[in-house]
């Protein structure tokens, strides 16, 4: 299987945000090259919260254990801001790759953390949060694993002290940079400038935060190498969802929905109900001499 720095390295990737086997799954289905399993995604759908650092690593790690069992694609895990110190970022890390996670972010905010377009973020120190980034690469079994490092401090310290930061975690040892919340196209095409082709950069693309919407082409054009769009499956199931109640509860009946909705068949065939009956019937009637 193409590993994920290899898709990387061969061009620009959209990553689209999952929150359980089901999206992933979707996903799969549709084509895509990567997926990114959310924290902020894993709250919304897990907890029916906000994202603002309710979620824990064994919460996150179920997830990923389920999504994993179901799909191969390379999976980016949001692993928040480690779920502790450097050393529990070390157990973190060979935690989640062991689960099959192709690349792991760690952001440099103070626990709790918040969703990095919200407001009222603080930060750790960048040295601190350099230390977090080695102790992962240190803890990482296989280069292949990659470590992305966000930085929050756009919104914090302003995009001068973040690219600062973005540098020091770049010289720890992180794999891909993640320069979170950029307000305006020109900050995102001074990030680009910044660091040039031989730097990996994230683009996370929140409808209705603070970073202009663009497509994964002008995005590459502006130097960033992943696209993801974390939580935007869940806002669209969310505006699908309350229309569909609201439709049943004023009719009393799915009838007005058909056209937009997967029946029984058709959603037993997604998940794979025929493969799995005749997988079974395999195993129904075994015996040694026909196995050999």
């Amino acid at each position: 299987m193409t590993t994920l720095k290899q898709r990387l390295d061969a061009g620009p990737v959209l990553a689209p945000g999952v929150f359980d086997a089901l999206s992933a799954l979707l996903a799969a289905e549709a084509g895509f090259q990567a997926i990114y399993l959310s924290g902020a995604a894993i709250a919304y759908t897990q907890l029916g919260r906000p994202d603002i650092g309710l979620v824990s690593a064994t919460q996150v790690a179920d997830v990923v254990a389920r999504v994993r069992d179901r799909v191969s694609l390379p999976l980016i895990v949001d692993i928040d801001t480690g779920f502790g110190n450097a050393i529990n970022v070390k157990q973190t890390v060979r935690q989640f790759e062991r689960l099959g996670a192709s690349a792991l972010q760690i952001e440099d905010q103070t626990t709790p953390k918040r969703c990095g377009h919200l407001q009222g973020k603080e930060l750790i120190s960048g040295e601190e949060m350099a230390g977090k980034v080695r102790a992962a690469v240190d803890a990482r079994q296989s280069a292949e694993t990659l470590i992305i490092a966000r930085t929050d401090a756009i919104g914090v310290e302003g995009l001068g002290r973040a690219l600062e930061r973005a540098a020091l975690y770049r010289e720890a040892g992180a794999d891909i940079l993640f320069l979170e919340a950029p307000q305006t196209l020109e900050d995102m095409t001074r990030i680009g400038a910044a660091f040039g082709a031989g730097v990996h950069l994230v683009a996370n693309m929140v409808e209705g935060g603070r970073t202009p919407l663009r497509s994964l082409s002008q995005l590459s054009d502006l130097g960033f190498r992943l696209v993801i769009t974390p939580g935007a499956l869940v806002r669209a199931f969310a505006f699908m969802g309350r229309a569909f109640f609201r439709q049943l509860r004023d009719s009393g009946s799915t009838t007005g929905s058909l056209d937009r909705m997967l029946d029984f068949g058709q959603i037993n065939a997604l998940l794979g109900l025929p493969e799995m009956l005749e997988e079974g019937r395999g195993y129904a009637s075994w015996r040694k001499d026909a196995a050999e």
